[in-house]
């Protein structure tokens, strides 16, 4: 029988019967009634009152009671530390015990007990293990030295203990060695001015002995101290570079990456000419490689230290372009991160073979992936001169597409294009005037305005685009004001007698109505300049611009160095160093690689300069502003920089201002660094306080809750007959959709109502608007008979084919058995699209709602809703939709929500509660989303979730 039995009482008077049973004679009954005690102490009951009774069970000879005597210790010696003292003599004892596992037990427990009053008791019990016969008690005995240190560190150093930890560096058994290096490492890492690991070539002969035949957790920590050491000369560091290769086949990726770690610094050391460089550099390809072949989780750890190690030698993965191509269903963080390494990677030689990638991705269906592909487009341009007119040629092809974001990034990367090589291209530049009309990003609007007042002796009707611009300069956001303001500027100084009204207008507006201090100090510079001096005003705002270079060295060279240092931990996912997010006095040493031998000065490869290479000038770094995602993992809590300050104005949403005092009341009176205006979707990893405080005591208006949905799940529609028996050769298929906990799956209920058995069931999905596909095979373990009906549950993802339908949730699917192929459709409700991680950040909601075109927002009502704010609010968190603020207006309530789909399109919502009747409310709902052609399927799920 299993043990599952001591979880199921429910007795009254339980602990006066255990402690009957633990006082036993009967050895079988003590180990039942101590087993009870764990169980009950594992579901959380507490059973502190029976320490004396479990401690006295102690003294015992049989090894599983011992286990759960120990455990129970572990858990209560905090709580009771007097009583705990009570067990020091059976550790003593248990220590000289002839069976090598119960003194291994012993020691574990005691490193366990963090009581200080019994710390000094267990010293001299340490000691002896920390010398026993057996390795696996010395090898427990030196992770307990550890956790002795972390207690009480100054009694370890006085008990001569870290010496004897220094002596099992030069164990025979490799495990105690392991363990002796992981428990100096990390005493030493509490204590960084210790100098506990002084490490020799003895000792680092010793541990790379041991490397090989330990387990790999092991490895790790005797590579981890390997990559600590610095050798002395080139010959050494040679040495261990080949003892440490090997492991870059091992199958534990962690292995692999910290055997990277050693061999990236110590490559510092050799010089390029040797033949054993250029051998080291091919073998470390093919494991780097290999990690890509993992779940999409360790991949993007692998990409993540990849993109550090590509930066630092490109030349170790220049032929292995290819790995780095997008597959279909790669998540969109691993994609994003491929491409970031495409382009590093990308060089005259593989140039064509990458622009071709990068136009396939840029009309896939994902919209920060496209507008990533789009950007890496104009960067290969920037970077390989030899490819610039291919990529432009490119880039016009997909402004002919004319779909809107992939028009407003294209133009965007032209206008960097423009800056890496004037006179080159202009020819283009009446292809990108046609676009005007369609551009409504910020990003985009000012890079237009810049190439129309960079290029307007050469556009004839200048002075009219640049004019249509200026009719909403109030409404534009600070980015486009000011380029307008230089652009206008400029186009006088070209063309002084036209445009004379047009730049007194502009001075005026930049001046006299703006409140933007930027805008208003860059306007009297301007009027004064052109006032005084117009010659000088000539040489200021026309001088000849520096180029500007690739801008795929962003990590600055003594950071890149740090981080190779930190490969294989969580610096180098965050690409920042630990001190930048790891709190407290721990783990922050900075490192840094080792110097460089006399003959490795140089170390640019044929195509590619090192980063931060000295150049001539300093390289002007493009700002990444249409990153949408950004760094996944961004700790930093300041203010973002991603982008300027919007306009102030209060902008027109539909019909009326549905928040008395424009959206901008909401955050008080300063919108000042609501961050990046080029909104597509929010990063994840928002700032903690952004911008301006909350103003007007609307601080209460936000719920701080994070934005998870509810573990209760969304709502279940009642199963619906899909497929009727008639239609299907006696087959019926009701079903419906249900949402838990991150999980899609398909409810079907199967019923044969045919005269014969039913075996061998398949399903497959037509390609639809959402990528939805059977995520496993349709499981029907036995054979259905005539009248039975079995229910199935069959998980599902969105990572299939995605092709749109009408209507947009519409799904034909295909259902096989022994006897037919059968068809039918059904429409599945959006709601089981929401993501988990919908919650938008409320200053990212106003700046998005601000963002998305009026036309776009779409109006509907539900009638008869029986529920309060407060009530709706709650139910529609349980499926993902979640509410950003709440505020009463004129005795109506106005939720503002925002929920995200899982093809990472947002839609944000209104909802404004209006009282009808006394127990029933009317809701009014305005819908804002980029897609507005799924604002009717939203509605939908809205009015089945409140009203069901």
């Amino acid at each position: 029988m299993t043990d599952s039995k001591y979880f199921t009482t429910t007795k009254k008077g339980e602990i006066f019967e255990l402690k009957a049973e633990l006082n036993s004679d009967k050895k079988e009954k003590k180990k039942e009634a101590v087993k009870k005690v764990i169980a009950s102490m594992t579901v959380g009951k507490d059973v502190s009152a029976l320490f004396p009774d479990v401690v006295n069970c102690m003294q015992t000879d049989n090894l599983e009671l011992k286990k759960l005597v120990y455990l129970y210790l572990m858990n209560y010696a905090k709580s009771q530390p007097d009583m705990a003292i009570m067990a020091v003599n059976t550790f003593v004892k248990d220590c000289e015990d002839p069976n090598p596992l119960i003194r291994a037990l012993a020691v574990r427990t005691m490193g366990c007990i963090r009581v200080d009053k019994i710390t000094e008791y267990l010293c001299e019990p340490l000691r002896k293990c920390l010398k026993d016969e057996d390795p696996y008690v010395r090898k427990t005995a030196a992770v307990c030295v550890a956790k002795l240190h972390d207690i009480n560190a100054q009694l370890v150093e006085d008990q001569g203990f870290l010496d004897t930890l220094k002596d099992l560096i030069s164990d025979s058994n490799p495990m105690v060695v392991a363990n002796a290096v992981a428990a100096l490492s990390e005493i030493a890492e509490s204590h960084p001015s210790s100098n506990l690991l002084d490490l020799n070539p003895q000792s680092i002969n010793k541990l790379l002995t041991a490397l090989n035949e330990c387990t790999e957790w092991g490895q790790i920590f005797i590579l981890d101290c390997l990559a600590n050491y610095t050798p002395k000369d080139d010959r050494e560091a040679q040495s261990i570079c080949e003892r440490v290769t090997p492991r870059l086949s091992h199958a534990n990726s962690a292995v692999v990456l910290s055997a990277v770690k050693v061999l990236m610094k110590f490559m510092e050391m050799l010089s390029k000419d040797l033949d054993y460089y250029g051998t080291l550099l091919k073998k470390l390809a093919p494991p780097l490689v290999t990690l890509l072949s993992a779940e999409p989780e360790l991949q993007y750890v692998a990409l993540r230290n990849i993109n550090l190690i590509v930066q630092k030698r490109p030349e170790i993965l220049k032929h292995e372009m290819k790995v780095f191509f997008v597959k279909y269903n790669d998540p969109i963080y691993v994609k994003l991160e491929k491409l970031d390494i495409m382009i590093r990677l990308a060089s005259q030689a593989n140039i064509a073979q990458v622009l071709a990638e990068l136009k396939e991705y840029a009309t896939e269906v994902d919209v920060d992936f496209v507008r990533k592909a789009v950007r890496a487009i104009g960067r290969c341009a920037i970077k390989v001169e030899q490819s610039a007119e291919r990529c432009v040629s490119t880039l016009l092809d997909l402004i002919q597409t004319k779909v809107n974001y992939v028009v407003q990034e294209a133009i965007v990367v032209i206008k960097d294009i423009f800056r890496k090589y004037p006179n080159k291209y202009e020819s283009v530049i009446a292809t990108l005037c046609e676009n005007l009309d369609s551009l409504d990003e910020p990003e985009a609007r000012a890079a237009m305005i810049w190439i129309v007042g960079e290029y307007a002796e050469r556009i004839d009707n200048a002075d009219e685009l640049l004019e249509s611009f200026l009719e909403g300069f109030h409404d534009e956001s600070t980015q486009v004001q000011l380029q307008l303001l230089t652009a206008i500027v400029k186009l006088f100084l070209k063309k002084p007698t036209e445009t004379q009204e047009l730049v007194q207008q502009v001075l005026s507006l930049a001046t006299q109505d703006s409140d933007n201090p930027d805008l208003r100090d860059r306007g009297y510079i301007y009027w004064r300049l052109l006032s005084t001096d117009p010659v000088a005003a000539k040489e200021v705002v026309l001088a000849e611009k520096p180029l500007i270079s690739e801008e795929t060295d962003l990590i600055e060279p003594t950071l890149l160095d740090e981080l190779i240092c930190y490969i294989g931990t969580l610096a180098s996912v965050y690409h920042k160093p630990p001190s930048a997010f790891v709190e407290g006095g721990r783990g922050v040493v900075h490192k840094s690689l080792p110097p460089r031998t006399a003959s490795n000065e140089s170390t640019e490869s044929p195509e590619t300069a090192p980063a931060g290479a000295p150049t001539g000038e300093q390289p002007d770094v493009i700002p990444t502003q249409g990153d949408l995602l950004g760094d996944l993992l961004n700790l930093d809590l300041g203010p973002p920089v991603s982008g300027p300050p919007l306009a102030t104005s209060s902008v027109q949403m539909g019909a009326v201002d549905l928040l008395g005092g424009g959206l901008d009341s909401l955050m008080g009176d300063e919108p000042e660094g609501i961050g990046d205006t080029n909104f597509g979707a929010p990063p994840p990893a928002a700032p903690a306080r952004v911008g301006a405080p909350i103003g007007s005591g609307l601080s209460d208006l936000f719920d701080l809750t994070s934005g998870v949905g509810t573990l209760s799940g969304s709502y279940v529609a009642p199963k619906t007959v899909w497929l009727p028996a008639m239609k299907a050769k006696g087959l019926e298929i009701s079903g419906t959709f249900t949402r838990q906990v991150g999980s899609i799956s398909m409810d079907l209920q199967l019923t044969n109502k045919a005269l014969q058995v039913m075996t061998d069931f398949a399903i497959q999905f037509n390609r639809n608007s959402f990528g939805l596909a059977p995520a496993a095979p349709l499981q029907v373990h036995a054979p259905l008979s005539p009248n039975q009906t079995v229910e199935i549950s069959l998980p599902l993802n969105t990572v299939g084919s995605v092709m749109k339908m009408d209507p947009l949730n519409n799904l034909q699917v295909a259902v096989k058995n022994n006897i037919d192929i059968f068809y039918f459709s059904t429409l599945y409700p959006l709601h089981i699209l929401f993501v988990e991680d919908g919650k938008m950040d409320r200053q990212m909601f106003l700046a998005t709602w601000k963002d998305i075109p009026n036309e776009n927002e779409a109006q509907f009502q539900i009638r008869d809703c029986s529920l309060n704010a407060e009530a709706v609010s709650t139910k529609l968190q349980s499926s993902n939709i979640f509410t950003i603020a709440k505020r009463n207006v004129e005795g109506q309530d106005m939720l503002y929500q925002s929920l995200k789909l899982t093809n990472g399109i947002w839609v944000l919502a209104e909802l404004r509660i209006q009282p009808g009747n006394p127990s029933f409310m009317d809701l009014e709902l305005s819908l804002k989303c980029r897609a507005p052609e799924v604002s009717q399927h939203v509605y939908q799920a809205y009015e089945t979730i409140l009203k069901n």
